[in-house]
């Protein structure tokens, strides 16, 4: 599935969806259906190399840079039901995104829709360990070009 136009046009798009809902059931079925829409995890990627810490499940997450367009790919699982809700509104703001795109739109939608007020505080440090992982893998990923043209030069 491509990606939305923007960050901010995703974004928009979430804060639309949960502007359908005014119960905390219903936000946290909608949570269930989106997690339900995850693309398959290879069990290959299920190491503890790409777990994130500061999960209160397991949850799995894979950056690969796209090299035909510089875009990160993402990919991510958990073993929690609610938790591949996260994942699927994270890769809804993030997947096939450049590296400066990623950093410089920190997920503001989430507090703007009141998501941490039907999350548990468990689930909330997660999230919020999710985000971090992204971002420190765009970091990373988008230092990469510098150190090989580093190292190609003579």
């Amino acid at each position: 599935m491509p990606a939305t136009a923007t960050i901010a046009e995703a974004a928009e798009q979430i804060r639309a969806d949960f502007a359908l809902f005014d119960e905390y059931r219903d936000k946290i079925e909608y949570l269930l259906e989106r997690g339900r829409s995850l693309p398959p995890f290879p069990d290959s990627e299920r190491v503890d190399a790409n777990l994130v810490p500061g999960c209160q499940s397991r949850v799995w997450l894979v950056a690969r840079r796209d090299p035909a367009t510089g875009r990160i790919r993402l990919l991510a699982d958990s073993d929690a039901f609610i938790v591949k809700g996260l994942i699927a509104l994270l890769l809804q703001l993030y997947d096939d995104r450049t590296p400066e795109e990623i950093l410089a739109n920190p997920p503001k939608v989430f507090e703007e829709i009141g998501l941490s007020s039907f999350l548990t505080p468990g689930r909330a440090n997660g999230l919020a360990s999710m985000i971090a992982k992204i971002q420190a893998l765009a970091r990373a990923i988008g230092r990469e070009p510098a150190r090989v043209a580093a190292a190609a030069a003579p």
